[in-house]
């Protein structure tokens, strides 16, 4: 099992690059031993669920999750230290997971108490690790570097001010994206570690958000994609060009077969009318 803190231990983070770890003196280490062991055996009696159990807000919704999870693979399709997903539960410490099995096991609804980002990318993490949710004390202490939420009616107000202050203050997350399929607004914030809030990022000419995190621009696309045509959220490299997820490479890659064969047949025609002539 890998590292777990202590239950009164998992705090907002700090960046490796910008704090110091200080080794525990021999009295703190003993509290600190006896924070793991009781936290450790805290956790391992949970059964933690996977999602609020509320379905998607629309169609489009579980498939933009779904296209910006396909982005992001393909766009670090040879790094094997990040993981990207969403619509998944988010444990940052023990009581707030204490208090969800609690609520499960009464039957009562865990909405107030789910955190789930829609969409959320985490770097310096194993890739391979099967995951039914995100447990921030089984992650090395890793919170999302990214976070986009889709908005909708019912969540702007929250993901604009709750999650806005949640993500800055707690999680300290570098970038935070929201995007409103509906209405058009795409907007982006980068974290200022001193002050702890959030500075907007400024979009370019074509309306794109350059992320940090991703080397990539956050844009607005509108095509089909999985056979159903939306304004969706898209990544393009540093150069504009489209990331493109492999369904879209498989059918670049049809298209550019049958179109090699159309002229190769046109050349054998062509051919054979010069030796028939």
């Amino acid at each position: 099992m890998a590292k777990i803190a202590p239950a009164k231990q998992v705090k907002p983070r700090k960046r490796a690059a910008q704090t110091k770890v200080q080794v525990p003196t021999d009295p703190e280490l003993d509290a600190w031993l006896h924070g793991f062991l009781e936290a450790t055996e805290r956790i391992r009696k949970l059964d933690l669920p996977e999602d609020d159990g509320e379905p998607m807000e629309s169609e489009w919704h579980y498939f933009q999750i779904g296209v910006l999870i396909q982005s992001v693979y393909s766009l670090w399709h040879d790094r094997r230290d990040f993981y990207a997903g969403g619509n998944m539960f988010l444990y940052y410490d023990v009581e707030q997971a204490e208090e969800i099995s609690s609520l499960v096991k009464q039957g009562l609804p865990i909405r107030t108490r789910y955190k789930g980002p829609d969409f959320f990318v985490v770097t310096g993490v194993e890739a391979t690790k099967p995951r039914r949710y995100w447990a921030v004390w089984d992650e090395g202490g890793r919170y999302p570097d990214l976070i986009v939420e889709l908005l909708s009616p019912s969540t702007a107000h929250k993901d604009k001010h709750e999650n806005r202050e949640l993500y800055a203050k707690v999680f300290r997350v570098p970038e935070y994206f929201w995007y409103d399929q509906d209405t058009g607004e795409l907007a982006g914030f980068r974290l200022d570690f001193a002050k702890l809030e959030y500075e907007p990022i400024v979009p370019d000419e074509r309306g794109w958000l350059w992320s940090k995190v991703l080397g990539a621009y956050i844009g607005v696309w509108e095509g089909e994609v999985l056979n159903r045509r939306y304004r969706w959220l898209r990544l393009f490299d540093a150069d504009g060009n489209l990331v493109l997820i492999d369904r879209e490479r498989e059918a670049i890659a049809r298209a550019r077969a049958e179109a090699a064969e159309r002229r190769i047949a046109e050349l054998e025609a062509e051919l054979r009318r010069l030796r028939e002539g």
